[in-house]
């Protein structure tokens, strides 16, 4: 098989192509990624060398490169690629709007017209907008998004199941609850509270502290895209969770008991606007084909805190902007120097 992962310099994407090339050998990956401060390609420094693996820096909202990437011929597509941090969203939509809708859109139409055999986006349980106390969303729950960053997603995937049913485009979407793992950018909960926690530093704790989100260990929601990619109905939209929603705050007092850190060091400030109070999912259908979480919150926060306690540097890299060194000294023979 040989594919195109888009955004795989990513949190998740990167977690992807390790997994794919991990569990595969006639597998050849295309990383194709345009750079942005939370795309790291130090994050995959490990396969450098691996003749499977080969890194294409461009912008999948650039038709032209994007045209250019997919003279090579790929089996299929899993596009990670977007801006993902709400509160950035919140302060200026506008690199929301370019890479989640008009990126989307010209990976779809690229794909329409090389007639690519299947094509799997990512999307997120924030499309849906908050869910009701004891509830949960299915797939055919009307969408409903809060911020600008769940506007942009939704967006996509409506372009995503238009080009489904006018062209024909064998595509399927995964909505997933809050991954969590190593290799996140520290802008994010876990991270940030990790980060901050050893160093000291006060965790920041939007209003109440009591918002919900589903934790789910990015390694099993790597195994969920791989089945769809496999095994999944093209067409289809395949919810993604744990399906153990707890409240932020909990979070927190769970790494810093881990961390042997004080509970004085949280810190309450007044919430975002257009919080969404809980998300969760009902995610039946993709358990159906076979899939089911394996790593338990309490395993995969003690192996992410343990994760970023030995990986320091990568921390201080993701943080200061020097991971663009190892860009500049591995892939400027391939490509244009990173300008930032």
């Amino acid at each position: 098989m040989k594919l195109l992962v888009t955004g795989g310099a990513g949190f998740i994407g990167s977690n992807f192509i390790r997994h794919v090339l991990t569990i595969r050998r006639d597998i050849d990956v295309v990383n194709f990624d345009k750079l942005t401060y939370a795309g790291n390609p130090e994050s995959l420094s490990d396969l450098a060398s691996d003749p499977r693996y080969d890194f294409v820096r461009g912008d999948i909202s650039d038709r032209e490169a994007v045209s250019d990437v997919f003279k090579r011929g790929f089996d299929a597509l899993v596009n990670f690629a977007a801006e993902t941090h709400v509160d950035r969203s919140i302060e200026d939509a506008s690199p929301f709007v370019r890479t989640n809708v008009s990126g989307s859109q010209c990976l779809l139409e690229e794909a329409r017209a090389r007639k690519l055999p299947r094509f799997i986006h990512i999307s997120t349980d924030e499309v849906y907008g908050s869910a009701p106390a004891g509830g949960s969303f299915t797939e055919d729950t009307i969408l409903d998004p809060r911020s600008p960053y769940a506007a942009s997603k939704a967006s996509a995937d409506h372009f995503v199941t238009a080009y489904a049913n006018t062209y024909g485009l064998p595509a399927i979407i995964l909505r997933c609850t809050n991954n969590y793992g190593p290799f996140q950018f520290p802008e994010k909960l876990i991270p940030l509270m990790i980060a901050n926690a050893q160093e000291g530093k006060m965790l920041p704790i939007y209003g109440d502290g009591m918002h919900e989100r589903d934790w789910l260990f990015v390694e099993d929601y790597c195994r969920a895209v791989y089945l769809a990619l496999e095994t999944g109905k093209a067409g289809q939209i395949y919810n993604v969770s744990a399906g153990t929603p707890q409240p932020n705050l909990k979070i927190v007092r769970t790494i810093l008991k881990h961390l042997g850190k004080p509970e004085s060091l949280m810190l309450y400030v007044k919430d975002r606007p257009g919080h969404d109070r809980r998300y969760a999912l009902d995610s039946r259908k993709i358990r159906e084909l076979g899939w089911q979480p394996q790593v338990s919150f309490e395993d995969g926060i003690a192996r992410t805190i343990d994760w970023y306690r030995s990986n320091s540097s990568w921390l201080d890299h993701a943080r200061s902007g020097e991971y663009r060194i190892y860009y500049d000294r591995h892939y400027t023979h391939r490509a244009e120097t990173f300008k930032g």
